[in-house]
């Protein structure tokens, strides 16, 4: 046989070779705390290898995560804010809504604790004696679950930080890891969601001074993005994963997440995997 003949039977055989099939996966919308703690690269392996669908994960604050899921740029929406996520079914965009674990906020602030916070349990007094003191706060500043959860307690305690925040209150317009690099930096106090705390490395002076407080309760849902609303959405293999999330399996692999030696994420899933 020549080299061309040769040539002509290996190319005949790789054309008959079926081509590659495309990757099956779904886009889950999801916050930065799911992401940066961790806690995705521990569970979603389990699923992948379960079911055979990747999981491709956009971790950004809830609020953007909201509109990413609205416009039909994902299948699934984890997020942390239950008052958005209700909205969101109720504006026709999601499918059902399951909680899924919870864990809290912990406020974080200098060691020298200038607004003498440290030990208290009662977050929103905490945050009235930090305006009080004039002493920086930085804020996350973007719509995040964590940043509507700071502003409902800045609320309670009657500060209106958009008109009196002044040069001590500091917006970053950013995730969790940055709005701490810019507390390190600014010997400033921070509220933060207790899983990206524990995975933070440069933590420098800060530690937590503030914990406990029932109003710092942090509860995750998950939701299908309706398939009426936007027929691109893979709803058979977004209801899969949900499925999982709720179900005795992914529930142990939530609780089984921890950063040194520390549980992170407590499972409470509201519903059963359906048929």
């Amino acid at each position: 046989m020549t080299r061309r003949i040769m040539a002509i039977f290996v190319l005949a055989l790789l054309a008959a070779l079926p081509a590659k099939a495309a990757e099956r996966f779904i886009t889950v919308a999801s916050t930065t705390s799911t992401e940066n703690s961790g806690l995705f690269k521990h569970i979603l392996p389990l699923f992948e290898k379960k079911s055979g669908i990747a999981v491709r994960v956009v971790a950004v604050g809830t609020g953007q995560a909201l509109r990413l899921a609205e416009r039909g740029d994902a299948d699934v929406l984890f997020v942390h804010h239950k008052p958005s996520e209700e909205k969101f079914i109720a504006d026709g965009f999601g499918v059902g809504r399951f909680d899924v674990m919870y864990n809290d906020f912990v406020v974080v602030g200098p060691k020298a604790d200038p607004a003498r916070i440290a030990g208290g349990r009662d977050a929103v007094a905490a945050l009235a004696r930090i305006a009080g003191a004039r002493a920086p706060f930085a804020s996350r500043g973007d719509d995040s679950g964590t940043h509507k959860a700071e502003l409902a307690l800045w609320a309670k305690a009657g500060v209106d930080v958009k008109k009196n925040g002044g040069t001590w209150y500091r917006a970053t317009g950013s995730g969790m890891g940055a709005t701490l690099n810019t507390a390190v930096g600014l010997d400033a106090y921070a509220l933060a969601d207790r899983g990206s705390w524990a995975a933070f490395k440069n933590k420098g002076d800060l530690t937590i001074v503030l914990a406990g407080d029932p109003a710092l309760f942090n509860q995750y849902g998950i939701i299908l993005v309706n398939p009426e609303k936007h027929p691109t959405a893979k709803a058979g293999d977004g209801q899969a994963f949900i499925d999982w999330i709720v179900s005795a399996e992914g529930q142990r692999a939530i609780a089984s997440f921890a950063v040194e030696d520390e549980q992170l994420f407590f499972p409470n899933a509201t519903a059963a995997p359906r048929s």
